[in-house]
């Protein structure tokens, strides 16, 4: 092992009251079917090494080098609004730290966490993980990323007998709402003290304290879900111990993309009431920061009245921030010199009353525009006003009297994203043992602004005979 990287140990140091020293299970024959050579080489690791048999030992858990402490982390959370006083990585690992950024498995084995599941993942869900978390990497959303998914040679019971796997995840951290939860209901607030210690060293060391760091928090959320809405990302499962305290996503599970424009989108199987809509993630990413608010409280105050001002004066800061990053979100997406709020609004009606495809409609725009200024034939029927009825004409006039930059849109709006109906194809396609549509998909998806030839059917909606389309949590 003496090309393995050290691997820090500061999370089960420094927190050893969150943290289960734990092992990985064995896989018994593992086999890599995915590296991210570029996040590879970002964390200092050689590819050549990792596809070895000492590195797949290293990316499965099992051969660690000395000093390695790898733990599964505590933390509750309200999943679907309900509470659960103890949660944790059911079927997770931190292997430790690594660049200052954490290593961690999933699918690694069962833990004192895993509340009655195997502890193991399956090769769909993790390929998912590893193709969507790249995606939103490449369209510059803060994010977990995914350095490979190894084949662990086990059949696991789910519905059918699948494959199984390990993903091996990179993370500014794996702390969350549900940590501080978790360290708010020990009673100890030393604990927590040292909790938000941990976090502001690590996520926001300019913050100065613990409602300082609230602040960041709440302003790093309101940043992240606006860009999710900005590219139609419908997360899925926004419970609080999937909200992060840096601000990057986490949890690729039950999530996926919207087609048609509509706020009430909602793909996951197991979100009957539709709590976790597209339209309803600012709202529901609030509420979790106010049960972040409710557990930091003693930090911010040692007169709960004062805590209680100043916790509610920061998450209205929320909804301020949220407006403005997706008004300057939309502003870059049409072109503009300055936002324009009305002409937003009016834009997203029009897509829900039309249900428009709501990734293709931004570069179709652009494209059929530069074919006006050019004396060109538009590339739809979205001509002239004198030439063809669009219910979307006189909107476009509006559009085009602001004189719209069709460059800066073009470098704001993404050609490609990981379309559900190419993402389980792709998937699919792996499962039976055949990796070709999954490379195919990231080669399009990891360069998402750059139109290329032989690429055209990944930037088309799902043709219709795809169906209505449910995701699963992966569990």
């Amino acid at each position: 092992m003496s090309d393995a990287p050290t691997l820090g140990t500061r999370f089960a140091d420094e927190l050893p009251e969150m943290a289960v020293p734990w092992q990985a299970a064995e896989p018994p024959a593992p086999r890599l079917l995915v590296l991210n050579e570029p996040l590879a080489a970002e964390l200092g690791l050689d590819a050549g090494w990792l596809r070895g048999p000492d590195g797949l030992r290293f990316l499965t858990g099992t051969g660690l080098p000395d000093g390695a402490k790898p733990v599964a982390q505590a933390y509750a959370g309200h999943q679907f609004g309900g509470y659960s006083p103890r949660l944790g990585d059911g079927r997770a690992l931190l292997l430790g730290e690594i660049d200052g950024r954490d290593l961690h498995l999933k699918g690694s084995g069962r833990t004192p966490f895993a509340r009655g599941g195997d502890g193991l993942a399956a090769v769909g869900p993790m390929l998912r993980e590893f193709v969507i978390s790249e995606a939103m990497h490449a369209l510059g959303i803060p994010t977990t990323r995914s350095l490979a998914v190894i084949a662990t040679g086990k059949s696991i019971v789910r519905d059918n007998l699948a494959p199984g796997a390990i993903l091996v995840r990179v993370a500014a951290s794996h702390l969350r709402v549900g940590s501080f939860q978790f360290a708010r209901a020990t009673g100890d607030d030393g604990l927590l003290r040292r909790l938000a210690d941990h976090a502001l060293s690590r996520h926001h060391p300019g913050a100065g304290d613990a409602f300082g760091l609230y602040r960041a928090v709440v302003g790093a959320q309101a940043d992240l879900v606006a860009d999710w809405m900005l590219t139609g990302f419908v997360h899925g499962v926004m419970n609080t111990d999937n909200m992060t305290i840096s601000g990057e996503t986490i949890d690729y599970g039950p999530c996926a993309f919207m087609d048609a424009f509509d706020p009430a989108t909602v793909f996951s199987s197991i979100d009957e009431g539709g709590r976790y809509a597209y339209g309803n993630q600012p709202t529901i990413a609030q509420w979790n920061l106010a049960r972040l608010a409710e557990a930091m409280l003693p930090l911010f105050d040692d007169d709960q009245d004062r805590a209680i001002a100043k916790a509610t004066e920061a998450l209205g800061g929320f909804r301020t921030r949220y407006a403005a990053a997706t008004l300057a979100g939309f502003r870059a997406k049409l072109g503009l010199r300055e936002a324009d709020t009305a002409l937003t609004e009016d834009l997203l009606a029009l897509l829900k009353t039309h249900r428009t495809d709501f990734t293709s409609f931004f570069r179709q725009l652009a494209a059929d525009e530069a074919a006006r200024r050019a004396g060109e034939p538009a590339q739809t029927a979205r001509r002239t006003p004198e030439e063809s009825p669009d219910p979307f004409l006189d909107w476009i006039k509006r559009w085009r009297a602001l004189d719209p930059d069709l460059d800066a849109m073009n470098r704001a709006n993404p050609v490609y994203i990981p379309r559900n109906h190419l993402v389980e194809e792709a998937l699919a396609a792996a499962t039976d043992g055949d990796l070709a549509p999954l490379h195919r998909l990231l080669e399009a998806v990891t360069a998402p602004f750059d139109e290329r030839p032989g690429l055209a059917r990944f930037a088309e909606p799902a043709p219709p005979d795809f169906g209505a389309y449910r995701t699963f949590c992966g569990t």
